[in-house]
């Protein structure tokens, strides 16, 4: 009877304490974290959206993207975007690499023939395409290129909307972000936002 008691015991402290971090940890924790940020950084809390006119919003049914998340880009006038494996192209319920390895048949085969293709539609050498042309992040929701990529498509994408390349190039300039804390990775555009910044450019005049 003894036994019984000491495992009831027991049992009915473990619960307790099941009880206690699950609202802890599982409610209180997460509505102060989102309420801090809600109220120390609600445009990044609320996904970082973006309107067409390429500033922020917290109201999604403004928004015409997220500068977090990468996305087709459908328009050849415009930056075009890495490419992703994930789903049909950033798929953002699909997110994952492509999981080939670097010796893979398939892959070396995908990276030739994109390196053909954005060599054939940028009007350069297949040596000038850089790497992040012709391989897809390991998310596939990446939405930022390197400013390589970018400069390469300026003389396009200035051609094809009646700009100068120096108004491109300044585009892509102003859309540059450095190093993270100044020493992680590597410059890099996010390309929803330059593409906003043409258009914009296109109907200013």
């Amino acid at each position: 009877m003894t036994m019984l008691y000491d495992l009831w015991r027991q049992s009915l402290a473990g619960l307790r304490l099941l009880v206690a971090l699950t609202l802890l940890l599982g409610l209180a924790y997460p509505l102060v974290v989102l309420g801090f940020g809600q109220v120390a950084a609600p445009w990044q809390a609320r996904g970082s959206l973006v309107t067409a006119d390429g500033s922020h919003t917290t109201d999604p049914n403004a928004a015409v993207g997220s500068a977090l998340l990468g996305q087709v880009v459908d328009d050849p006038d415009l930056f075009q975007d890495r490419p992703s494996a994930a789903g049909d192209g950033y798929d953002t319920l699909s997110t994952y690499g492509s999981n080939y390895g670097p010796e893979e048949p398939a892959l070396v085969e995908q990276i030739e023939q994109r390196r053909a293709e954005v060599a054939e539609r940028e009007g350069v050498a297949e040596s000038q395409v850089p790497p992040d042309a012709v391989t897809a992040s390991g998310s596939g929701l990446d939405p930022d290129i390197s400013v390589a990529y970018a400069d390469l498509q300026v003389p396009r994408v200035a051609a094809a909307n009646g700009l100068s390349e120096q108004q491109v190039a300044d585009l892509v300039e102003e859309h540059t972000s450095g190093r993270t804390w100044g020493t992680l990775g590597e410059p890099r555009v996010n390309v929803l936002l330059l593409n906003l910044a043409v258009r914009q450019a296109v109907e200013g005049g």
